[in-house]
């Protein structure tokens, strides 16, 4: 851990430099270590108690047996994560979250917890302080249904029919995200049938709520009150109403559709869009429709949930999805900025590993909206063809042309017809889908989680066109003017930019400064000039950067950790340099921090959160963040002090 009384014992650049080096030699040495014997990285991938907890409560809902050790193992995991106030928070150091509790205590009841245990009594009295369980969102209250601790008309109206709408519907599923895309339609299945959980142990969680379920007389809050709001939930009403009269043989048809849907994606042990809550769906609804266990689709739906569990001392989770594709990619960039031989051969070596991975001949969800592009991205996960990731293949390309233009030329040029042909009109870029802003959708009811889309963002956007830039894109291009326009007006007021993939400001003004870099935009520019002066301004006392995932809460815009993380330490610094302040005094400051909080093993301890899956819904600890961030920023400082010509022109 760091010693603050030795941070600055060297500040003189020299002294600095000299650290700078030795500190990236032994990050390097250690990320070389943790290569696969195939070429590829991947490293955890953590998120809050819900996913631990609603692993632990689908075995149940199963009623399969549960090894003990791995149960007890878990749920020691989950006793540990809990806030001082006794409930469970959505990322660390955060404030306690109702719905997130609600999973935690039910979990660890499940797991033989009593209920008059001090640790539960302090966690249900939290989730009555906070308004209890019937105030907890839409997905908890559907997991609650599940079990038969709510009526099912707590949960909004959300017919399976929607499978048979129309295109141009207002409610089609095209018009949400993936992620909502691939959680939806097995859910569809579940809320029409109505199944109830096996539950062998009777686990049931009537203390929880505050009013009993049968008395509560709304269910339905939003915490967006707005018109839209109003509406949507007189027509919910409206549709409750006429669900029962829906016609049989349509459900039937509805409900073939949405498996014939999820048999399309289901992606092997990958899993049904490689992400835990759709695989968790998808299980059960080949359960509630009745398949055998055996069934091939059941079995292999049950077994990518298998492949997430994390179980080693001293941690016993289950992780929300794998990220070896984005854990490769930029390690690669890391290990490219320190420039030796050893490492530009395991940089090649990752690179062949990331071209064989790259999604050719599977024409996904996204060409609903660009039926014209080809496909040619990367998936975030192993497999996921159905759902390339821009941000991604972004990454991917800039470490393709870095390293060897010429022989990754073919896998560039397919990747960058992609990206092109992915720009929304408004010169934005989303991570899945291209024009996904139905932002009206976020008011339904089954939307109190805000989470239904994906629109364009500064931080992929930046990406994209950083990657345009560093392949030579000539100004005039339409794609590449468009996305600086977007770029452009999403600047915040006081320089900086929102990061919706990491956390939060730090990270989305480091994604957009090493995009201007690319295109040679110098220090002096008034947006560069204000984005560095942002990002000096949020310096902590002890050199590093934090900033907290509250920050996504605007009235807790300015949040910062109470201590730096050595990840947005090097957004940081990487933003800077790419500014031109490699001489600022800030910038020794940031760097002889990450040279005196590097660990005994070459890289970093990091606790925090430091990336986003749902702004103030869903947060992830990516545990590879505080091992490839560091060394780019190191690497790069020591090049760009030492005159290194080699450095790539890109922010990364």
């Amino acid at each position: 851990m760091m010693h603050p009384q030795t941070l600055h014992r060297s500040t003189s650049d020299a002294g600095v430099t000299h650290a700078a080096r030795l500190s990236a030699a032994e990050a390097a040495e250690a990320l070389l270590a943790r290569q696969k014997p195939d070429g590829h990285w991947i490293f955890e991938l953590e998120a809050d108690c819900t996913i631990p907890a609603e692993y632990l409560l689908l075995r149940h809902y199963l009623g399969e047996d549960v090894d003990p050790g791995v149960e007890a193992r878990m749920a020691d995991y989950l006793r540990a994560g809990r806030t001082a106030d006794g409930g469970w928070p959505l990322f660390h150091g955060g404030a306690m979250d109702l719905s997130a509790s609600v999973k935690g205590y039910f979990a660890l009841k499940a797991c033989g917890d009593s209920p008059d245990a001090p640790h539960m009594r302090e966690a249900c009295a939290a989730i009555h302080r906070a308004g209890g369980a019937e105030r907890a969102n839409v997905f908890t209250r559907i997991l609650l249904a599940l079990f038969g601790q709510v009526p099912w008309k707590a949960v909004p109206t959300m017919p399976v029919e929607i499978m048979t709408l129309p295109k141009w519907s207002p409610f089609h599923l095209d018009r949400v995200s993936y992620w909502s895309r691939t959680v939806i339609v097995p859910l569809l299945v579940l809320m029409a049938l109505k199944p109830q959980a096996r539950n062998p142990r009777g686990i049931a969680v009537a203390e929880l709520f505050r009013t009993p379920p049968d008395r509560v007389a709304d269910w339905h809050h939003h915490p967006e009150q707005a018109a839209w709001t109003r509406f949507f939930k007189l027509l919910d009403a409206a549709v409750r109403r006429a669900e029962p009269l829906l016609p049989a043989d349509n459900r039937r048809r509805a409900i073939a559709k949405a498996v014939g849907w999820v048999e399309e994606r289901l992606n092997g042990e990958d899993g049904l869009g490689g992400i835990y809550p759709a695989m968790a769906n998808a299980v059960m609804m080949y359960d509630a429709l009745g398949y055998a266990r055996e069934h091939p689709s059941f079995l292999i739906a049950r077994r990518s949930i298998e492949k997430l569990v994390v179980d080693r001392p001293g941690a016993t989770y289950v992780q929300p999805c794998l990220s070896p594709v984005w854990d490769t990619a930029l390690t690669v960039h890391a290990l490219l900025e320190t420039n030796t031989p050893a490492a530009r051969d395991a940089a090649l070596r990752g690179l062949d590993w990331l071209k064989d991975r790259q999604i050719l001949d599977v024409v996904g969800d996204w060409a609903v909206k660009r039926p014209k592009a080809k496909p040619g991205g990367w998936a975030f996960q192993y497999e996921n063809p159905h759902y390339p990731d821009v941000d991604d293949t972004a990454v991917v390309v800039m470490a393709m042309h870095r390293a060897d233009p010429i022989r990754y030329a073919g896998s560039i040029e397919r990747a960058v017809h992609w990206i092109r042909g992915m720009q929304s009109d408004n010169g934005g870029w989303g991570a899945f889908d291209a024009d996904n802003t139905a932002h009206y959708l976020n008011y339904i009811p089954f939307a109190d989680h805000g989470a239904l889309l994906d629109p364009p963002t500064a931080d992929v956007s930046a990406r994209c066109v950083g990657m345009l830039a560093q392949l030579g894109t000539g100004a005039g291009d339409p794609v590449l003017t468009g996305g600086l326009r977007y770029l452009t007006k999403e600047q915040e007021p006081d320089g900086s930019w929102f990061g919706r993939w990491g956390t939060n400001y730090i990270y989305g003004t480091w994604s957009v400064l090493m995009a201007y870099n690319a295109l040679g935009r110098r220090a002096d520019d008034p947006a560069v000039a204000r984005a560095a002066q942002w990002l000096k301004n949020r310096q902590n006392a002890d050199g590093g950067w934090g900033e907290s995932g509250a920050s996504y809460w605007r009235e807790h815009r300015d949040a910062r950790c109470a201590f730096s993380t050595a990840s947005q330490t090097a957004w940081a610094l990487l933003g800077l340099m790419a500014a031109g302040q490699v001489d600022d005094p800030a910038v020794a400051r940031g760097v002889a921090y990450l040279t005196e909080a590097q660990g005994k093993d070459g890289l970093w301890p990091e606790d925090p959160y430091t990336a986003v899956g749902f702004p103030r819904v869903f947060y992830l600890r990516y545990h590879g963040y505080a091992s490839f961030f560091p060394l780019m920023a190191l690497a790069r400082y020591r090049a760009l002090k030492e005159g290194n010509a080699g450095v790539s022109p890109w922010g990364l």
